[in-house]
């Protein structure tokens, strides 16, 4: 009976979310984020990567399902995975870094083949490698499997950045205690929405992680913070600077789909002139699926086959009298290759782990309002509009999104001026042909929230593999990254030698503890421009514009403050 009901509601979910592609109207898909191209991602079978290397030994941890609150199911635990790679490891007694990969909405295994900026820069920190999957996704699921997760309003509940970020603090901290690690410094990255949670890591967490690296992380597109066309302006903006007559193409094409569909057999002729695995029961689902190919190829825009080059090839390579949308199908074949159909849901398959879960945490908290709406767009007008999205999200889930709620919870209006305020220690990475850059921080707010972007550059192509055939700038731009974070830890090591060997002072009337043993000042007398007379072989380091002081004792230096320390 339960294995029953158990399929019913499986299927009743899927059905959903069936429903809710085709009851989207004129709304377009929402861009896919991820750090690494869907294409790719359908080449690597999660069952050939699943022997990992010798040097990745996989874990799991008992995580708690709820951080934040003291209810007896909050204590309720699941497994969540995390890989180690302490081949280069240096030790705990060295000066040897943690680097820890933030798993975002995919399972973790893709990740480990796929980002290449942990392993190709360990050798050079001697760094322990960390990979933390995000609850929900791979084998890190609440609930015995996912379908019953996301089908349980009390667990999907759980689903969340936040509790998703304390997860990663949580193993993080097990992680130092298990290697005796208590002082190495954590460095967390991530790419896209898994740099996002890196941003926001640091934020919360500034004991956890020294700093981050947010490669391609749209925080700011958000509660209106960013334009709502920002995503496809830059897409059409790509386009148009890699072919003009390809983009003129791409313009036209939606007004000759659209006559095509109003002829009695319409539906058929554009079924058969665009190869669909089966019958088009609206011209909307093809125009979806181009979008999602002209999106796709724009934002994983990578070197050295760059994707958008050959869409164009193929619509400007096209035979002379081919007609438009003949021109749009070649350049279909010429990304996708000659298959001998193309399915119009290869973007928004309803049982694809990715699609689920990121369905419902768009429709909880991560609201992003990509549209187009421009008149210079290379696309048809389709506003992003709230009213239907909220309706189709409580159509599926039950519950009202959210669109605020980010930018309460971590910040997001006057982020500059907060952050310039009280964050430090975060790379902000972009490539500026991504069109998700049009929602990222681009410029520096302070000596260590620094924008790090390229002209040329995609969608998280900093943290991928380095190859052979990477371009100058690229390859410019890692080495800077791989500078700043040197200089962080530096600092941080710094900074530790001399907080550990600093010596404490209490203000009571001419006391000081230097290492636990108290000793009395004498005749010490403070002004403006520090300490000016003092005894018992202490001397003064003086600021010569403040208040603040120092003193100094062979190798121990005590640094006060200009608060209320009066000796006599």
């Amino acid at each position: 009976m339960d294995l029953v009901r158990h399929s019913f509601h499986h299927q009743l979910l899927l059905f959903s979310l069936i429903s809710l592609s085709y009851v989207s109207g004129t709304q377009f898909s929402l861009p896919r984020l991820g750090a690494l191209r869907r294409t790719i991602l359908n080449k690597l079978d999660i069952e050939s990567i699943s022997s990992l290397p010798k040097d990745f030994k996989t874990f799991f941890y008992s995580q708690t399902l709820d951080h934040f609150n003291y209810k007896p199911e909050s204590f309720t635990s699941f497994q969540q995975r995390y890989v180690i790679n302490s081949k280069y490891w240096g030790g705990a007694n060295t000066s040897s870094p943690i680097l820890v990969y933030f798993g975002a909405e995919e399972p973790l295994d893709y990740d480990l083949s796929g980002i290449g900026f942990l392993t190709d820069n360990a050798p050079r920190f001697k760094a322990l490698l960390v990979y933390i999957e995000h609850r929900f996704y791979g084998k890190s699921i609440p609930c015995g499997s996912r379908e019953a997760a996301l089908r349980n309003a009390s667990i999907r509940g759980y689903f969340t950045s936040a509790q998703a970020i304390a997860d990663y603090a949580a193993i993080i901290l097990h992680i130092k205690k298990t290697f005796f690690a208590k002082n190495s410094p954590v460095i967390v990255i991530g790419g896209s929405y898994g740099g996002m949670l890196a941003a926001w890591f640091r934020l919360k967490y500034p004991h956890v992680a020294l700093g981050a690296l947010a490669s391609s992380a749209p925080i700011l597109y958000f509660d209106e913070l960013a334009p709502h066309v920002g995503y496809y302006a830059i897409v059409t903006k790509d386009f148009k600077e890699t072919s003009e007559s390809c983009y003129e193409t791409i313009r036209k094409s939606w007004d000759e789909i659209d006559k095509v569909a109003s002829k009695s057999n319409g539906l058929s002729i554009l079924s058969m002139k665009f190869k669909t695995c089966e019958k088009l029961k609206r011209s909307f689902d093809l125009k979806d699926f181009l979008d999602s190919i002209y999106s796709e190829v724009a934002q994983y825009d990578h070197p050295p086959s760059y994707p958008l080059n050959i869409i164009c090839r193929g619509i400007d390579g096209a035979p002379k009298r081919t007609d438009i949308l003949g021109r749009i199908f070649a350049g279909v074949v010429a990304y996708m290759g000659n298959n001998s159909c193309y399915d119009m849901n290869e973007f928004n398959r309803p049982n694809d782990e990715t699609y689920t879960g990121w369905r419902w945490q768009t429709c909880s908290e991560m609201v992003m309002p990509i549209g187009h709406e421009n008149n210079d767009s290379m696309f048809p007008p389709s506003p992003f509009n709230l009213t239907k999205f909220i309706r189709k999200c409580k159509s599926l889930f039950g519950v009202r999104p959210r669109p605020h709620w980010v930018t309460t919870y971590y910040g997001g209006h006057d982020l500059k001026l907060i952050l310039h305020r009280f964050a430090s220690n975060i790379i902000f990475s972009n490539g500026l042909r991504d069109p998700y850059s049009s929602g990222g921080v681009l410029e520096n707010i302070s000596d260590s929230v620094v924008a790090v972007y390229t002209v040329k550059g995609s969608h998280c192509l900093d943290i991928l593999p380095e190859k052979k055939s990477d371009p100058v700038w690229l390859i410019k731009q890692r080495k800077t990254e791989v500078g700043i974070i040197e200089s962080w830890i530096s600092k941080y090591y710094t900074d530790l030698i001399m907080f550990r060997d600093r010596t404490r002072v209490k203000g009571d009337g001419g006391h000081i503890f230097h290492r636990g043993k108290e000793k009395k000042l004498q005749k010490a007398y403070i002004g403006k421009m520090g300490v000016h007379s003092m005894k018992d072989g202490w001397s003064s380091i003086r600021d010569s514009d403040c208040w603040s002081f120092g003193l100094q004792k062979g190798n121990s230096v005590v640094h006060l403050q200009a608060w209320p320390l009066v000796f006599t």
